[in-house]
């Protein structure tokens, strides 16, 4: 019974790999017809469950109305899409969002469910550091703005070079990853190579410091947490 909870759940989450848009897409028939005999599958299960369970217990229990919840917004999502597509109306399948509540709520799922209690345990203990990190992005890209914003520099492309605000806090954003560097720095660094010591800066504060507090912050409270979790055993 594990394994074939396991097993569909899994099937269910895949579907995402093949639905509209998907890299490789199959027909709505099919997906619909793999979605229904999922969904199927998991209503057995928690019908197998109700029968073995008191009817107070099994009510109190919210993993099971979650799961519940999740078939019935999956299956009303699944007959909207499916009218909808009839009439050439394009649509977005919302429900996809519910479904890894599958993968949480089943009681074959108690390690999953301890880690995502750890996970959500920690996120109010790292918003001090998330609150400063955005706090220098903010603060930066308001510099960047005062620096660049008057001198009418252009990218590669032929567009302003940081003149909106919020789009330079998504560069800057994007460059805490360094995915976008050096290309979002050149169009300054052509006009000046002194200018280059800002983007340096950025860098080391945001990206060097910020995240490396930031992740470990999150690996001692997930941890700490954990250790609670599990009766103070050892978790390194």
């Amino acid at each position: 019974m594990r394994t074939a909870t396991y097993f569909f759940i899994f099937l269910n989450l895949s579907l995402a790999v093949f639905e509209e848009p998907a890299v490789y897409p199959l027909p709505f028939l099919v997906t619909s017809l793999v979605e229904v005999l999922c969904l199927l599958v998991f209503f057995v299960r928690l019908t197998h469950f109700a029968k073995v369970t008191l009817r107070n217990v099994f009510w109190k229990d919210t993993k099971n109305i979650c799961i519940m919840v999740a078939i019935l917004l999956s299956l009303t999502d699944l007959a909207i899409y499916g009218v909808l597509r009839m009439y050439n109306v394009r649509s977005v399948r919302w429900s996809r969002i519910v479904r890894p509540i599958f993968l949480i709520n089943f009681a074959e799922s108690r390690q999953i469910r301890r880690a995502f209690r750890s996970i959500r345990n920690t996120l109010p203990e790292i918003t001090y550091v998330f609150l400063l990190f955005m706090f220098s992005l903010l603060m930066f890209s308001l510099m960047a703005l005062k620096l660049f914003g008057e001198r009418n520099l252009q990218t590669a492309e032929g567009l302003p070079y940081f003149k909106n605000y919020l789009e330079i806090v998504f560069d800057l954003y994007v460059l805490v990853t360094t995915a976008n560097s050096p290309d979002v720095m050149m169009p300054a660094f052509d006009f000046s190579s002194w200018y280059a010591l800002f983007f340096i800066a950025f860098v080391i504060i945001n990206t060097y410091i910020f995240m490396s507090l930031f992740l470990a912050v999150v690996y001692n409270n997930y941890k700490k947490h954990l250790k609670v979790m599990f009766g103070g055993l050892n978790c390194d």
